[in-house]
């Protein structure tokens, strides 16, 4: 891991050109599609196409051969520009990582390269309506059948994009052998599958990703539909959980970035009694600090991938939770500080920040909540007595 606190030349370029192509479409696109009830299509294609979702991919696979950092810098510069994409933080983060660090290789050679060029989008699914971020009571169950194939029965909820994806990567649990415990593995399952179900969930968040709650009715599988081993138990279960953070903590940061863009810029132009407001430190000085917050969480999420990248996964694990709880907190504040500074015409739709005002709510919430992320600092970091 460098210690210079500077990216490479590559990222940086990286970060360039995601920044002019998310600067092409922007927050009214974004806006638009939700009202309208589109996707985010346009964009999503074009940067599968300049190879930006498949940073991360293995190149052999169609991808770019990067790191998580890589596809972080991409989430993170299109929230930037106002649109903020979910579905990176589901689709080649967790279910890309997992599939090329667990499936064979006739799973990878299937499903990678559509990740890589845009042109497939999976979810992933994990949360359950009685378990909560107690992944231990899990009640979705695989049944092994006669000619190898898997039987799924369950439900989950809070399922991002499952609208737009062909496949929905099922954490499930099955049957040990021996012991006749439950242990968690992994399937992938098609959404046009007989016994799959998703319901909308009505949110209020303005956004073309949606959520939904999924029913399992004894859906029918082949053997191959299971990535990775019945045997790794939790440890391939949590092989996307670090990439998912860092992700989660890019989104954040970049949504922050944007709320702090638009506030600077009206700080700017705004007079009042023959002067900027943003003149006046009332104004001045809670953008400062949230500069400052803002720099903090980019270091931290920088350091939270390269610690990753390098296998570090202990270490990852710790700077990864620390970043989305620091991200989600800018992001919030981020929006709220930006609409106080706009006084009056933060509220109103045309100036973009209140349609942001729910959804910066989102990186404490999910994909796990702030809670649980201080949690494992507590305990890890400063090895505290498990509290859970």
């Amino acid at each position: 891991m460098s210690n210079n606190f500077t990216e490479s030349e590559e990222r940086r370029e990286l970060r360039k050109a995601v920044a002019a192509l998310g600067a092409k479409y922007g927050e009214h696109y974004f806006y638009d599609a939700a009202k309208e009830g589109r996707k985010t299509t346009e964009l999503w294609s074009e940067a599968g196409k300049l190879g930006y979702l498949g940073v991360s991919i293995p190149e052999e696979f169609g991808g770019g051969g990067g790191d998580i950092g890589d596809l972080a810098a991409v989430c993170e510069e299109l929230a930037v520009a106002g649109c903020p994409l979910l579905l990176m933080v589901v689709s080649p983060a967790i279910v890309g990582t997992v599939i090329a660090q667990y499936g064979t290789q006739e799973q990878k050679q299937r499903w990678l390269p559509g990740l890589a060029d845009g042109t497939a989008t999976y979810a992933f699914s994990i949360t359950e309506p009685d378990a909560g971020s107690n992944s231990h009571n899990l009640v979705t169950t695989a049944t092994k059948t006669e000619d190898g194939g898997w039987i799924l029965k369950g439900g989950k909820t809070y399922i991002s994009g499952v609208d737009e994806a062909s496949h929905v990567l099922v954490v499930g649990r099955t049957a040990d052998a021996r012991s006749g415990k439950l242990k968690p593995a992994l399937f992938m399952v098609p959404t046009g599958a007989e016994g799959f179900n998703a319901q909308e969930i009505d949110m209020g968040i303005t956004s073309p990703e949606k959520q939904f709650t999924l029913f399992f009715d004894d859906i029918h599988l082949p053997a191959d539909a299971l990535v990775g081993s019945e045997d790794a138990g939790l440890e391939q279960l949590f092989a996307g959980l670090n990439p998912e953070r860092i992700m989660a903590a890019s989104m954040g940061t970049g949504t922050a970035r944007w709320a702090l863009n638009k506030a600077v810029a009206y700080a700017k132009e705004r007079d009042v009694w023959g002067k900027p407001i943003g003149a006046h430190q009332a104004i001045a000085h809670p953008l400062a600090q949230l500069h400052i917050d803002v720099e903090m969480t980019r270091l931290l999420t920088q350091k939270a991938a390269a610690l990753y990248a390098a296998g570090d996964l202990m270490g990852a694990g710790e700077a990864a939770n620390m970043a989305k709880v620091a991200a989600g907190d800018a992001a919030a504040r981020a929006v709220d500080t930006a609409i106080q500074t706009h006084g009056g015409n933060g509220l109103a739709n045309e100036y973009g920040l209140v349609q942001a005002l729910a959804a910066s709510r989102l990186s404490n919430i999910a994909p796990v909540s702030k809670q649980m992320a201080l949690n494992f600092v507590a305990q890890f970091s400063l090895g505290l007595p498990k509290s859970y």
